[in-house]
């Protein structure tokens, strides 16, 4: 099997005005509601939480005692959702390759190997999040198997299929997913799998609603309608083979997280009223290469 080209340093491909934005953001990007909870077990998810909350973390009398068990119970949410996604990435072997694509601070990418002890190359766009990234894996001792490279994940440079499986967590909604589909096309070998998870907007609904409006503009994102991902997978070889509404998973943690005055970032109302009206949904698309 070709190896995939290694190295953080490695020259970034070409990228547009608004991928540079979104670098700038996430290099500057310091927000407790990412790095309290990552710090906790040194797993840095930079996505939401799925599964019922433990409320009985608000009854801790103690103001800094309840924020600390809030922050704990919102990171055992997130590390949920990053086992159901590696849960759907296998069978796989130590052998075996992986792709984390918009890997943030790498969480995703240290699950899937404790998962299958797999290779694993995470792409960002920020230098800050691919060095810290890296400096976890060393921290680890799984430098070896897990490495994090700073470059566009529609267009990596990576060996065309070398990759057992790959996935977004939670970054779709900042590329176009033809040019996002065709490069995980190009990397997967025949019968490779991929996962996202995502938010989507709700086609039934009609036109995008105020509410994903706020989060575009709260995360200089562009969330797409649910029928494009369809669309734009079959364009490209990819066969769904599981398809699953995670909204009503999701919405308990939100509403633990509103509580947090440590973590809020103003946003919680606004993704609570968009699940509930029904125009916006957390969806989690598992298909197949062909």
């Amino acid at each position: 099997m070709a190896i995939p080209q290694s190295g953080a340093t490695a020259s970034l491909p070409a990228q547009s005005t608004y991928q540079s934005r979104v670098a700038d953001y996430w290099n500057a990007e310091k927000n407790p509601v990412n790095l309290e909870l990552g710090g906790i077990d040194d797993l840095y998810h930079h996505h939401y939480g799925v599964g019922d909350v433990k409320w009985s973390v608000l009854d801790e009398a103690d103001p800094a005692r309840r924020a600390e068990r809030v922050t704990a119970e919102l990171h055992r949410l997130e590390q949920a959702q990053a086992e159901l996604l590696a849960s759907h990435l296998g069978p796989l072997t130590p052998a075996d390759r992986v792709f984390d694509a918009g890997c943030g601070r790498g969480g995703g990418s240290v699950v899937a190997h404790q998962r299958y002890g797999c290779h694993a190359d995470g792409v960002t766009l920020s230098t800050t999040q691919a060095d810290f990234a890296n400096g976890q894996a060393r921290a680890r001792g799984i430098d070896g198997k897990v490495r994090y490279h700073h470059r566009n994940m529609l267009d990596t440079g990576f060996s065309t299929g070398s990759y057992a499986a790959s996935w977004n967590n939670e970054s779709t909604m900042y590329v176009e997913l033809d040019l996002l589909f065709a490069e995980h096309s190009r990397l997967l070998r025949r019968g490779g799998r991929y996962v996202t998870i995502t938010g989507c907007y709700n086609d039934t609904y009609g036109q995008a609603s105020r509410e994903v409006s706020l989060i575009n503009a709260h995360y200089i994102c562009d969330i797409h309608p649910r029928s494009a991902y369809f669309r734009a997978m079959a364009r490209h070889r990819l066969v769904p083979v599981h398809v699953e509404d995670l909204t009503q998973a999701t919405i308990p943690y939100w509403e633990l997280r509103k509580t947090a005055e440590h973590l809020v970032t103003g946003i919680e109302d606004t993704f609570l009223t968009a699940y509930k009206n029904g125009s916006f949904q957390y969806l989690m698309i598992v298909a197949d290469r062909v």
